[in-house]
């Protein structure tokens, strides 16, 4: 691979800035300061330098954000604030996407990757990853609701699929979907005379908020996700 375009994968920066840093000695391979931005580079092997720090290449890389609310999940809008906007600037943006989407005014765990076939993966319908969510509630839940969740509700001509609902207490639960259609979790709700006053996503598949806190970003490994 080129030294430019593994300096850009690596996200130091677009072409034009990756050669203002070459041509300024900003780069060494294997202690050798280079020059030439069409150098080759064995990306396995080579030690790459930048301001005497190690630049390790990876091919995918994969985020988890605790998303605060008031932000829409995508990449770009003409309007809204999105999550790109809670990225600290050490997160490599180039071909990041949100896997899946939170509503505007949910919270909770979002997975960012530019692992395209991983995205897509998990997305698909036939792959029933769980999802865990904390809700409240405006009206008090009954058993009988809890039973109807778990069975699958109907949200406007489509049976959810079977879920898990744990009541915390008489406004709180805790319900785990396999599926993801648009509002899914607040139409549930509303299927049994309920409605969400507050969302949370706290779980995706194997990946877990624990102590991580609201509006945080950390990067993961594949392991973490499958």
């Amino acid at each position: 691979m080129r030294l430019d375009k593994y300096l850009v994968e690596c996200g130091i920066g677009s072409r034009k800035e990756v050669k203002k840093i070459i041509d300024s000695r900003g780069i060494t391979v294997n202690e050798k300061v280079i020059l030439s931005p069409k150098e080759n580079i064995d990306e396995e092997n080579d030690v790459v330098k930048y301001k005497d720090e190690i630049i390790k290449y990876k091919k995918f890389r994969y985020y988890i954000l605790n998303k605060k609310g008031g932000y829409i999940t995508a990449v770009d809008d003409p309007r809204d604030k999105t999550v790109m906007d809670l990225l600290p600037e050490w997160v490599i943006r180039k071909d990041l996407a949100p896997v899946g989407r939170l509503d505007k005014d949910t919270e909770g765990l979002l997975l960012l990757t530019n692992d395209g076939q991983l995205n897509h993966r998990l997305l698909s319908p036939k792959s029933h990853v769980d999802k865990t969510y904390y809700a409240e509630l405006l009206e008090d839940i009954s058993e009988d609701d809890l039973e109807n969740l778990r069975k699958g509700v109907d949200i406007g001509g489509y049976i959810t699929m079977p879920a898990e609902a744990e009541k915390i207490d008489s406004k709180k639960i805790h319900l785990t979907i396999k599926e993801g259609k648009f509002h899914q979790v607040k139409k549930m709700l509303e299927a049994v005379n309920n409605k969400v006053v507050y969302l949370k996503r706290i779980s995706f598949g194997k990946l877990t908020l624990s102590d991580m806190e609201l509006g945080e970003v950390r990067e993961i490994n594949i392991e973490d996700i499958i």
